[in-house]
C-alpha cells in the first residue's frame, strides 16, 4: 500500500495534477470574488467562509479525472484488480493520494487566503478545522466518481456533474461551520455533522468504488 501511494503521489506531481493546480485555481477565485461583489471589508467577512469553502470544492474537482485515467490507460488499474492488494484497499489509498496533493494544501492555504476575504479572527481555526474534516470527504466522493466514468473518453464535464450534487451537504455543513466560527457562535453541531459525513463516505465509498471498478474492468 505504501509503494502505491507513493507512486500516486509521483504521478501526481509528474502529470500536473498536484498541489499547484489547485493551490492556483483556488487564489484565483479568491482574488476575483471582491471584483465581483464589491471592496466592503463587512460584506467580505460575511460571505467568506462560503466563498472558500466552494472554492476549495472546485479545486478539488479539477483533478478528479486523473485519479483512475493513467491507470486505465496503461493497463494497471488490471493489474490492481488481480493483485493480492484487496481493489477496495488500492481504491482507499487512491483517495488518500489525492487528497494529499489536493486536499491537504487548500486546507493549508484557506486561513491565508481568509486575509484577502478579511475572514473574522476568530473564524480562521474553524475554518481549518473544517476543511480538515470535509476535504477528506470531497476525495473520498470524487474517487467514487472516477470509478464511475472510468474509461468514458472526455468524462470530465460528467464526472462533474456526478460529483457536484454528492458534494452539497459536505459543503453546507462545512460552510456553515466556519461561518458560526467566525461569527462567534458554537459551531458544535455542523462540525459533527460534517465529521459523520466524513467518516461515513471513508466506510463505504471505497466497497462501491471498488464494486463500480470491477463492473468496468469486465
Amino acid at each position: 500500500m505504501r509503494a502505491l501511494l507513493l507512486r500516486d503521489l509521483r504521478l501526481a506531481f509528474r502529470a500536473g495534477g498536484g498541489f499547484g493546480l489547485g493551490l492556483a485555481f483556488f487564489l484565483i477565485v479568491t482574488v476575483l470574488v471582491p471584483f465581483g461583489v464589491g471592496p466592503g471589508a463587512a460584506q467580505l467577512g460575511a460571505i467568506a467562509p462560503g466563498i472558500l469553502w466552494l472554492g476549495a470544492l472546485l479545486a478539488c474537482l479539477l483533478s478528479l479525472d486523473r485519479i483512475f485515467a493513467l491507470d486505465w490507460e496503461d493497463g494497471t488499474l488490471d493489474l490492481l484488480a488481480t493483485s493480492p492488494l484487496p481493489l477496495e484497499a488500492a481504491v482507499s489509498v487512491k483517495a488518500l493520494a489525492h487528497w494529499l496533493t489536493t486536499g491537504l494544501p487548500l486546507v493549508l492555504a484557506a486561513p491565508v487566503l481568509g486575509l484577502l476575504l478579511n475572514l473574522a479572527p476568530q473564524g480562521h481555526a474553524w475554518l481549518l478545522l473544517s476543511l480538515a474534516l470535509g476535504t477528506p470527504a470531497l476525495s473520498v466522493i470524487g474517487t467514487f466518481g472516477a470509478a464511475l466514468t472510468v474509461g468514458v473518453k472526455r468524462g470530465g464535464l460528467l464526472l462533474s456533474l456526478l460529483v457536484l450534487p454528492l458534494y452539497v451537504p459536505t459543503l453546507i455543513f462545512g460552510a456553515e461551520a466556519a461561518r458560526r466560527g467566525a461569527a462567534g457562535l458554537d459551531p458544535a453541531t455542523p462540525l459533527l455533522l460534517l465529521a459523520g459525513i466524513t467518516a461515513g463516505t471513508i466506510a463505504l465509498l471505497p466497497f462501491a468504488s471498488a464494486a463500480v471498478l470491477r463492473v468496468n474492468l469486465r
